[in-house]
């Protein structure tokens, strides 16, 4: 299912690259990017930060919905077996993280003016929406941001798998994986390695050959299955969000047509 942008363009170009417009995205924020310099809680700067590039986001025209990560919070990959807690357990621990995350988003956002929805997909209605596909759908065509809490409300599927199932039950154009003062996938961690090579464009078969840190290969086979294409890029470089929606290329694509690390 090849997705076309709202500008109509039919090209073999990717979304994200040039003049290629976005219309409906998926925003998914690690925890950490919400944490700043500490990569533990919330930290009131990065907060506004993102919430800014979010709203300027709306303001562009944008159908924005996010999927926000909870590793700030609770990792529960890393301390389960610390403090003797079993998997599942520590998944849904981690889960409730997220939804911490999501209501701080959300009042960041309602702050700015920007209509806002939490929608779970673990039920607690006294704080958000049940995750309804419909209802997401309609409030993003009322230009609401619409924030997804609780990954899939599976334990053993990370928050990525959880942002492309999203992505692609509301039509999204794109996935845009928003990185920590990362601009986009290298053949390496480029905070560790000064060598690292950038790579503006590459498919699917390179992301998960080569094993790159860019989400988990549950999440990229599904965006592979469906021709998603995925957006990495820095998220705490102000403009980077808005530059994408308008079309500009930031970061790096992958696509069915990549063309591995060639600019």
């Amino acid at each position: 299912m090849d997705r076309i942008t709202a500008s109509g363009d039919e090209n073999n170009e990717p979304a994200g690259s040039e003049a290629r417009r976005l219309k409906r995205v998926v925003l998914k924020l690690s925890g950490e990017s919400l944490s700043g310099e500490n990569g533990n809680g919330i930290d009131p700067g990065s907060l506004d930060s993102t919430a800014t590039q979010v709203m300027e986001a709306v303001e562009a025209g944008a159908e924005l919905a996010v999927v926000v990560g909870g590793g700030n919070i609770f990792r529960g990959s890393q301390v389960a077996d610390d403090l003797g807690i079993e998997s599942a357990t520590a998944d849904y621990m981690a889960m409730l993280g997220t939804v911490i995350n999501a209501l701080a988003l959300q009042a960041a956002l309602e702050r700015r003016g920007v209509q806002t929805r939490v929608q779970s997909a673990i039920e607690m209605r006294e704080v958000a929406e049940p995750y309804i596909r419909r209802r997401a759908i309609r409030h993003l065509e009322k230009k609401r941001v619409v924030i997804f809490a609780s990954g899939t409300g599976n334990p053993f599927f990370t928050t990525d798998t959880g942002a492309a199932l999203r992505a692609l039950e509301i039509g999204a154009d794109a996935l845009l994986m928003a990185k920590n003062r990362v601009d986009g996938i290298y053949d390496k961690d480029p905070r560790r390695y000064p060598d690292a090579v950038h790579m503006p464009r590459l498919n699917y078969m390179d992301l998960l050959a080569k094993n790159l840190a860019v989400m988990d290969h549950t999440a990229a086979t599904l965006c592979s299955g469906e021709n998603l294409p995925i957006v990495v890029f820095d998220i705490l470089k102000p403009g980077n969000l808005r530059r994408i929606l308008q079309g500009e290329h930031v970061g790096s694509v992958v696509w069915n047509g990549g063309a591995g690390n060639r600019a």
